[in-house]
């Protein structure tokens, strides 16, 4: 059965639903918060948002949550002057702003709850290769949250184009094209923890690239930790190949997601902060060039969040997740250690 819509690139043309620029009363607002905040002392252990009061930025929150879940799945806000701010002003101001959205969780097992998107050096095929500490291009593919967000600081001298598309205009066409591939889609490929994994885990888990519960469809796709495809076989002999018909199943998801009648793309300005259903959508960056000064580099801040109106999961995703009700906290790596860090920890072989 044919799931809703999704979106192709055709009907992003002329079309601005998905795009919110703040107003002065906004803008205004979230600098008194943040003025409140440190003049109190607040820091991200402290802060909520009771004590980062944003009451005019509600309606633009609430229409974010709306459009991330019944809508196209993703949505910009712009217009923040992020020149005008230090970047541990723009840290709180973000995390101030997460706690209107949702309840953040770790992007890895060290811990971090407000990640650095910047060149750490990292090699993204690596053991333990983190796509978002690298400059490398980064392959479509979704985040291990309900909804991922990032805020841009700095932009890079060159490239760095943020690209999007929808999974389920992905399932669709492959429903109408190639439906001999979905039952291989809707069934569990072994992937690598990447070095997340607790202690005494197996390092790797299963879990389908297409799932659906209640209606509700659910996609999660990182080809670079598909054991066989992203992650070469050799490093665990011990699981099986996988087959001609999964290989060529994950090959052509891939090709859809890089075909441009499917995917948008715009270049981040600082100060953007993008939102995306990782259920929904698929996203890729561009390979980039830094400046050589490292108050220019290319940096954005990143949050994954649990959203209070999130999707039922169906079962098989529960590895990742560990819980499947709508607004569950869930998602994430757990924390080997339970402390909690707001910079990311660099992760070396």
């Amino acid at each position: 059965m044919t799931l809703q819509k999704g979106w192709v690139a055709d009907d992003l043309k002329n079309n601005t639903q998905w795009i919110h620029t703040l107003s002065e009363s906004e803008l205004k607002d979230i600098e008194k918060a943040l003025s409140r905040a440190r003049d109190a002392g607040e820091t991200f252990e402290t802060l909520t948002r009771e004590n980062f009061h944003l009451s005019s930025l509600k309606p633009t929150f609430d229409r974010v949550l709306n459009e991330l879940e019944n809508g196209l799945g993703f949505y910009v806000v712009r217009g923040l002057p992020a020149e005008k701010y230090t970047k541990d002003e723009l840290r709180l101001m973000y995390w101030g702003m997460g706690k209107h959205l949702g309840t953040a969780v770790t992007q890895s097992n060290r811990g971090d709850m407000l990640g650095d998107v910047r060149d750490f050096g990292v090699d993204t095929f690596s053991k333990k290769g983190r796509g978002y500490m690298s400059k490398q291009h980064l392959q479509f593919h979704s985040d291990t949250c309900d909804v991922v967000c990032l805020m841009v600081l700095r932009v890079a001298k060159a490239g760095g184009l943020s690209r999007y598309c929808s999974s389920i205009a992905i399932h669709n066409e492959i429903e109408s094209k190639r439906p001999d591939l979905l039952e291989a889609l809707y069934s569990p490929f072994y992937m690598s923890w990447k070095g997340q994994e607790l202690k005494g885990e197996k390092p790797y888990y299963l879990q389908p690239v297409f799932s659906k519960e209640q209606e509700k469809f659910a996609s999660r796709f990182i080809p670079q930790h598909i054991i066989g495809h992203g992650v070469e076989h050799s490093q665990h002999p011990e699981l099986p190949m996988l087959s001609a018909l999964q290989k060529e199943a994950i090959e052509y998801v891939e090709l859809l997601a890089n075909d441009p009648r499917f995917y948008g793309e715009m270049m981040f300005q600082p100060g953007d902060m993008q939102f995306m259903n990782n259920h929904v959508m698929y996203h890729s960056r561009t390979e980039f060039e830094d400046f050589p000064e490292q108050d220019k580099k290319r940096h954005l801040l990143r949050m994954w969040l649990s959203v209070p109106n999130s999707r039922v999961l169906n079962e098989s995703m529960y590895a990742i997740y560990r819980k499947r009700q709508p607004g569950d906290v869930r998602g994430g790596f757990p924390c080997e250690t339970g402390e909690l860090v707001f910079e990311t920890p660099v992760i070396t072989d």
